[in-house]
């Protein structure tokens, strides 16, 4: 299995548009140590013949035109994209489908309450559905295990299973809305298999861990894992005021670092980092202990194969 970061940072990207915290002003002026990231975008392929994207990032043009396996092969309209799982309904993880829209077929994978905040509630997505055919919406159910296939209905060899991590819907789901959707199909973490047997686990957003949790990732080859915020009140202590990491549906980096100690068997990687995150600083201590506890901290332009 083919594995492309294509993005690596939290929504908003880093340096974030209208930010100066001491990362995104560093990165502007040339003395931080770190790397500029695009929103998380993560594609995966059985061969390179197919490719699945896992969400669909804001930044998904820019990312698509900087990797040459994404790009058209035949015809004067075609791409080797066939299709999206999507994890939620987040604005980072949804608006890239709108990029989409150019009449190409796709396969789109999601839960029916994210189906339902998307298709039924927001008529900009129906430029997905302008001609026949051109968005088939394929239902997925928390727990089961799915072919990914292609819009026509070819499989394309890769498995995938969804398992539930939260109720936490958008902050732009009315709770009208909220109260007739599963509050268990909101945000889920994803598995990818391929017919080697390979396995990779997709999580960008993880509120909490179990045992449960531990033993579906252990079972994995590599981990994608929530590395949006270093501590619970980093947004708070940043800015003066916002939301605590797990208010947002996020565990804090530091704490995952202790509660998944002991994973033994999966490469570990943390992607969707906000802007404000200490360990984008190579430099920082954060990053250290990071790097010092078997992790890695995603870049944009990885590729990995399993």
């Amino acid at each position: 299995m083919l594995v492309l970061i294509l993005g690596s940072a939290a929504g908003g990207g880093f340096p974030q548009w209208n930010c100066s915290c001491p990362n995104c002003s560093g990165l502007r002026s040339g003395s931080f140590s770190g790397k500029a990231r695009t929103q998380t975008q993560v594609a995966v392929s059985d061969g390179g013949r197919d490719w699945f994207l896992l969400g669909a990032s804001p930044d998904l043009h820019a990312q698509i035109e900087s990797t040459p396996v994404l790009h058209p092969r035949e015809g004067v309209r075609q791409s080797p994209i066939a299709g999206a799982v999507l994890a939620n309904a987040d604005l980072d993880h949804t608006l890239g489908l709108l990029i989409l829209r150019e009449l190409q077929p796709l396969r789109i994978y999601s839960t029916a309450a994210v189906r339902h905040i998307l298709r039924d509630d927001n008529s900009m997505f129906a430029m997905l559905e302008r001609v026949p055919n051109q968005a088939v919406w394929t239902p997925l159910i928390p727990g089961d295990d799915f072919q990914l296939q292609t819009p026509p209905g070819r499989d394309t060899g890769l498995r995938c299973q969804a398992v539930s991590l939260a109720d936490h819907f958008p902050a732009y789901v009315s709770q009208a809305r909220q109260q007739k959707l599963r509050p268990e199909e909101s945000s889920v973490g994803l598995i990818v298999a391929a017919p080697s047997g390979a396995r990779l686990a997709f999580f960008p957003a993880v509120p909490a861990v179990d045992d449960v949790l531990l033993a579906v990732l252990n079972s994995t080859d590599v981990v994608l894992f929530d590395g949006t915020f270093w501590s619970d009140d980093e947004l708070i202590r940043t800015q003066g005021s916002g939301q605590t990491a797990r208010q947002m549906g996020h565990m804090p980096v530091r704490e995952t670092l202790v509660k998944l100690s002991g994973l033994s068997r999966p490469r570990k990687i943390f992607l969707h980092v906000n802007n404000t995150n200490p360990i984008l600083n190579h430099d920082s201590p954060e990053c250290r202990e990071v790097r010092a506890a078997g992790w890695e901290i995603a870049e944009d332009g990885w590729q990995l194969t399993l």
